[in-house]
């Protein structure tokens, strides 16, 4: 359960910021910054934060080089579900939101890495002690 609200957490950090809907901010910002922009500046800091969070500790835990091959990973099975025709790519609204998912796949692993690995290990990180 602990890692399907990290994972929920960091899609709709992505989803807020922006989908193919009208409705993120990179949209409203666009449309609002002119009347709107200390509103606009607040909003934009808080996601910043929201993601300084998420990529600090992904970085921390998986790395650059993890980050690449989860995201390798999720896009090989992608090209293999396209292979079989179990996925059609030709709606780009579609292919946004799968790019917003694989995103956020990546930042849901790599925030909740620590405790995976000590699940399937038994080892536990330094930051991980009781004091």
């Amino acid at each position: 359960m602990g890692f399907f609200i990290r994972w929920l957490c960091a899609f709709a950090l992505l989803v807020i910021t922006y989908n193919p809907t009208p409705f993120s901010y990179v949209r409203w910002a666009a449309q609002n910054y002119q009347t709107q922009l200390p509103l606009t500046v607040l909003l934009g800091l808080i996601l910043l934060i929201g993601y300084l969070i998420y990529l600090r500790a992904t970085l921390r835990s998986i790395g650059a080089f993890g980050m690449i091959l989860i995201l390798a990973l999720v896009t090989s099975l992608l090209w293999v579900l396209y292979d079989y025709g179990l996925l059609d790519l030709s709606n780009p609204d579609f292919t946004l939101w799968i790019g917003l998912l694989a995103l956020s796949l990546v930042l849901g692993i790599g925030l909740s890495w620590s405790i995976i690995r000590r699940k399937l290990s038994g080892q536990v990180d330094m930051d991980d002690v009781d004091e």
